[in-house]
């Protein structure tokens, strides 16, 4: 077992040498990212014959010099979303977010009717973009005061994979939510724990944010099979279920990366009422719209995850 007093002083240590780093400005982390990623690629070869057989098989089309090219480009925007990830630790307070626009919503509007509409919205993402920079979405809204979001900051649940490490899990939990903690945010909800919490909030309206496209976890109970990117690909049903269950509005989420220092978060309607859909085909269309992202921008995706086990 760990030792509790001694695991809260490395958790506390490890938070405040990020602390220090992340109130270094943006473009610092960015001068140090390219040579992250040539760190991970060439010399330490983190994971290449996954990331290679990863785009070979979702691309049998692509000659070996542009799957190459995508590789390369992958381990770039891997060194980015690092970079990035560490930055935004220190954004305590959303002004600093604020003024540099990392991530823009296009069209919050239409998750903002469904909001209203619907019992309940589940939102589905991914690991396209950077998936790190969710737990602090609502104070990705720069509109006027008086034109933002009509929901509370706890009305926004983000779920998460508990890490296996729990000084890394603690610190990644501050880490993510950062530009929302002083607003006393609450809704940082585990998976294994999210149908229970899902359960005990039906009466109140909620927006969850669901991580959707990771192998099933060992202990799942509820998965299904889906076509992905030419392949047979396993998939779980929580946020697909939980949707179905309750009638909730389902979206798809999309972060792209547009240039460096700017995603454009966008979502687009899977359905209003997923009673009226079944788990498999919410998750068959959430693959779809993923699908077509990466097509469109195959190297702003986690290649290097065994999702395909």
């Amino acid at each position: 077992m760990h030792d509790v007093p001694s695991m809260k002083i490395m958790t506390k240590l490890v938070q405040g040498v990020l602390r220090v780093f992340s109130a270094l400005p943006l473009g610092f982390h960015y001068a140090w990212a390219g040579f992250f990623a040539w760190l991970l690629r060439d010399v330490m070869h983190y994971r290449r014959d996954v990331v290679m057989v990863n785009l070979a098989r979702s691309f049998p089309r692509k000659k070996y010099g542009e799957l190459k090219e995508i590789s390369d480009r992958f381990y770039r925007h891997l060194g980015e979303i690092i970079a990035e990830t560490i930055w935004f630790g220190g954004c305590r307070n959303p002004e600093r977010l604020h003024k540099k626009h990392l991530v823009e919503f296009t069209n919050p509007e239409v998750v903002e009717e469904a909001f209203h509409a619907s019992p309940g919205v589940i939102v589905l993402n991914s690991h396209f973009g950077n998936w790190e920079l969710t737990g602090g979405c609502v104070a990705f809204d720069y509109r006027p005061e008086e034109e933002r979001s009509p929901y509370d900051v706890n009305d926004v649940i983000v779920v998460y994979k508990p890490l296996s490490s729990a000084l890394w899990d603690d610190v990644m939990r501050v880490n993510r939510c950062a530009p929302v903690l002083r607003d006393g945010y609450e809704g940082y909800v585990s998976s294994a724990n999210v149908l229970r919490y899902a359960l005990s909030h039906r009466g109140s309206r909620k927006l969850y944010i669901f991580p959707t496209d990771q192998c099933p976890y060992r202990i799942s109970t509820s998965n299904d099979v889906v076509d992905f990117m030419h392949q047979p690909t396993r998939t779980m049903l929580g946020g697909a279920s939980i949707a179905h269950k309750f009638g909730y509005s389902v979206f798809y989420m999309s972060l792209d990366s547009v240039s460096r220092g700017h995603y454009e978060w966008s979502f687009k309607e899977i359905c209003r009422d997923a009673s009226a859909m079944s788990p498999h085909e919410i998750m068959q269309e959430y693959y779809n719209l993923l699908q077509a992202d990466l097509e469109r921008n195959p190297a702003n995706y986690l290649w290097s995850h065994k999702r395909w086990k």
